[in-house]
């Protein structure tokens, strides 16, 4: 009799641990992957991300102007048609490139260059420079010129330098203003007149301009967000099955899927964006991995193909916008790793990259938190 009891009380015991230890697997299972490489912003990714954009905001060549010429009086210096704007390659690089150092100041304001990046913003984003930026946007051959790439980056400026509230931000925001309001009347023009959306990886992408852009209408344009509204449900609502593995061009640098989803996500409740989402990209919530890659970058010297540099940053941003609504942990996961391999190759000495990705590399980690 007494063995029979012990027979039992040890087979209890071994019972007892199996169920604790599949218990223990069910709790770890749960609990959701830690993310090794989460993005911050801090003193140390600061001082690595604005040398990028301090170093070309005055820098005036190589300089990709992209202006349509009325007759040789159109001739002149970049400096002399876009005196707040002329570094960093192109009008619209340059424009972000201001966006990443007003950044980084209002998030980190006891900030190392402080005083040196102040120097060349507020020597830049004068109201005489403004004046002239103005005068170009309103020529009748150059009306549509940034449309509406740069037309967003300009708005997320005017953005930062309201919601950082000191008095040198103020200063450039009273100056900024007649280019910012200017801006926004041309893209409540454009789309109330666009009838299709451009669905591209690149510039002209109008769900990137619209997210962007409405961002800033939430805050300070009711028309135009009202209408960013309207257009976004008219051109996206019906959408299903967007052919993400189709995905990414060899210029790209946004993703025509994730650009729009994001943009949804702004747009529509909670619930109902959960039931477009899972139409226009089937299963993804669920196994975002399986649909997404890294992009790989064979050349940056090729301005063109160092395109895919930023198109792991804004992958990750948009993802980034995603998870934090729908409380997705595996998106997280795929934008981290996105932002991994593109953050560490940023430093290649290749201009046709640095003239730009720090500014899309500092918007995900925005996004990220």
């Amino acid at each position: 009799m007494k063995n029979i009891l012990i027979i039992i009380l040890l087979l209890f015991t071994v019972e007892s641990c199996t169920s604790n230890k599949k218990n223990s697997k069910i709790t770890e299972q749960e609990q959701p992957e830690a993310r090794i490489n989460k993005p911050v912003l801090n003193k140390e990714t600061a001082n690595y991300l604005y040398h990028f954009a301090y170093e070309c905001i005055d820098r005036e060549y190589p300089n990709k102007l992209g202006q349509v010429l009325g007759d040789g009086t159109y001739l002149k210096e970049p400096s002399e048609l876009h005196p707040s704007f002329y570094g960093c390659f192109d009008w619209h690089s340059s424009v972000h490139g201001h966006w990443t150092l007003l950044n980084i100041l209002k998030e980190i304001p006891d900030f190392t260059h402080k005083e040196a990046i102040l120097k060349k913003l507020q020597k830049n984003i004068t109201e005489e420079n403004i004046l002239k930026e103005v005068a170009y946007f309103e020529d009748e051959y150059n009306k549509n010129f940034e449309r509406t790439y740069g037309w967003a980056w300009l708005l997320k400026v005017t953005e930062t330098l309201r919601d950082w509230d000191t008095p040198e931000a103020k200063q450039m925001y009273e100056h900024l203003k007649p280019l910012s309001s200017l801006i926004e009347d041309k893209y409540i023009h454009f789309l109330e007149k666009l009838t299709y959306p451009i669905r591209v990886g690149e510039h002209p992408n109008t769900a990137f301009g619209m997210s962007l852009a409405l961002d800033y209408a939430k805050k300070y344009s009711p028309k135009l967000e009202q209408v960013i509204v309207q257009k976004a449900k008219a051109y996206y609502l019906a959408d299903k099955g967007c052919p993400i593995d189709w995905e990414p061009g060899g210029f790209d640098f946004l993703s025509p899927c994730l650009q729009e989803a994001s943009l949804m996500m702004k747009v529509l409740p909670k619930n109902e964006y959960i039931t477009w989402l899972d139409l226009f990209l089937p299963n993804f919530r669920k196994n975002p991995s399986s649909y997404l890659k890294v992009a790989e970058v064979t050349d940056r010297s090729d301005g063109k193909l160092a395109h895919l540099d930023g198109l792991n940053f804004s992958r990750a941003w948009c993802l980034y916008e995603m998870a934090n609504a729908l409380n997705n942990d595996k998106m997280k996961r795929v934008a981290d790793t996105h932002f991994a391999y593109s953050y560490s190759k940023m430093d290649s000495g290749e201009y046709a990259g640095a003239h730009w990705l720090a500014s899309f590399a500092l918007y995900a980690i925005l996004k990220s938190n």
